[in-house]
């Protein structure tokens, strides 16, 4: 069974930085592209950031140059740091396989940029 777990998330201020990790389990993590996805209040799902197996990334011009996607095959784990945070950048963060959408169920991690 894919399991997808995020952590990391929590309250920071405007300009702050945060690590968010996500736990892969049940599939050949290596083999994959992964995702980071978010979702603010009231708002559909929007892609932030992909990362292929050879280890290419892309972003979402909203995040380019806060933002550094990174995965440790070792350790079947994508990471994403957020740095420079906005107020905007609240939103329930998920990650995926590909470009998703996140496996059903899973709960995200939730994150709150405010003063």
């Amino acid at each position: 069974e894919v399991q997808l777990v995020e952590s990391g998330g929590g309250l920071v201020q405007p300009g702050g930085s945060l690590r968010l990790s996500c736990a892969a389990s049940g599939f050949i993590f290596r083999f994959y592209s992964m995702s980071w996805l978010r979702q603010a209040p009231g708002k559909g799902l929007e892609w932030v950031s992909d990362i292929n197996s050879g280890g290419s990334t892309s972003y979402a011009d909203s995040v380019k140059g806060r933002f550094t996607i990174s995965r440790d095959n070792a350790k079947n784990t994508l990471y994403l740091q957020m740095n420079s945070l906005k107020p905007e950048d609240t939103a329930v963060y998920y990650c995926a396989i590909g470009r998703g959408p996140p496996p059903p169920g899973g709960q995200g991690t939730q994150v709150t940029v405010s003063s």
